[in-house]
């Protein structure tokens, strides 16, 4: 039996080698038959009960926030604890003090970053969740919290593995895990043309729509990969209710409506492996696209965000 399971702003669906303890793969195959409906929105720990979890939890301690749009907040936090990793796409479980609920969060930044800097960085929106909110309203530099990482949707290829192309599709703030993804693919690259070795990464196309420019986030950081390695990273930002001009720089990038089916068909090989994460009926959709367009069903892989 396969579960679908919520959580947070973002859900998740793992398999059951994932809930009897096996080691995972670098790539965990998700497919649209996973997908176990759920008619309320219940506490992320009650949904993400039998996910596998990292045993550390750590504190950390916000050292910087920002507003990264109107509905979302940027946060860095310092890890203390030297035990604490993450895979490219995981999340963590977001524990405050005084307040009873917990939170799960992607985390949007690369592991090199926590590395290299013992940062991690989370992009949170604004809803009424208590941890959303208190992140929102109350959080302030030096405030500390705990952290404890989980999640099966992840890239983490070994420096042997066969190459893959990657094409990440994302809507909203389930940009979170694919910029993970892709900074991290990022790091691989710079670390292959730098050294001569390790793993050797693909194209990488990032789909991404939102309702309007200011609600695409992480643009500059995006535009700014997409320039550095022009014939690796290759993006298109979609814009749904767009209402004021888009500026200069955006333009060659934008495209005015939704992510279109033949957009993503034209991308289809035998060496592509596709991430996706948004709103369940886009990640349904596309799923099911994909598998109707002969994709093997483990290079299909989904996070859900509610």
């Amino acid at each position: 039996m396969i579960l679908g399971l919520l959580r947070g702003s973002v859900g998740a669906i793992y398999n059951q080698s994932t809930l009897s303890g096996q080691t995972p793969r670098s790539l965990r195959h998700l497919t649209l038959t996973s997908v176990m409906k759920s008619k309320r929105k219940s506490d992320h720990m009650e949904r993400t009960a039998n996910v596998v979890r990292r045993e550390v939890v750590s504190t950390a301690k916000v050292c910087g926030a920002a507003t990264e749009s109107p509905s979302v907040k940027r946060l860095r936090l310092l890890v203390t604890d030297k035990d604490f990793s993450f895979k490219a796409g995981q999340w963590v479980d977001f524990f405050i003090p005084g307040v009873s609920v917990v939170g799960g969060f992607s985390i949007c930044s690369s592991p090199r970053l926590l590395e290299q800097e013992r940062i991690i960085e989370l992009a949170v929106k604004y809803t009424n969740h208590p941890p959303a909110i208190w992140i929102h309203n109350q959080c302030t530099l030096d405030s500390e919290v705990a952290l404890r990482v989980g999640g099966e949707f992840f890239f983490d290829p070994q420096p042997m593995e066969a190459s893959r192309n990657l094409v990440l599709i994302a809507g909203g703030v389930g940009i979170n895990p694919l910029l993970s993804i892709l900074r991290h693919a990022a790091d691989l690259h710079r670390e292959r043309t730098n050294k001569g070795s390790g793993y050797e990464i693909g194209t990488i196309k990032l789909f991404y729509s939102a309702k309007n420019t200011s609600e695409l986030l992480f643009k500059k950081n995006i535009l700014d990969l997409v320039n550095e390695f022009p014939e690796k990273i290759a993006c298109s930002l979609h814009v749904t209710k767009q209402t004021t001009q888009i500026t200069a720089e955006l333009k060659p990038y934008i495209t005015e409506g939704r992510i279109m089916e033949n957009e993503i068909r034209d991308h289809i090989s035998k060496d592509t492996v596709f991430y996706l994460c948004g709103p369940p009926p886009m990640t349904d959709f596309f799923s099911k696209q994909l598998e109707n367009s002969h994709v093997p069903k483990e290079h299909i892989c989904f996070e859900k965000w509610w």
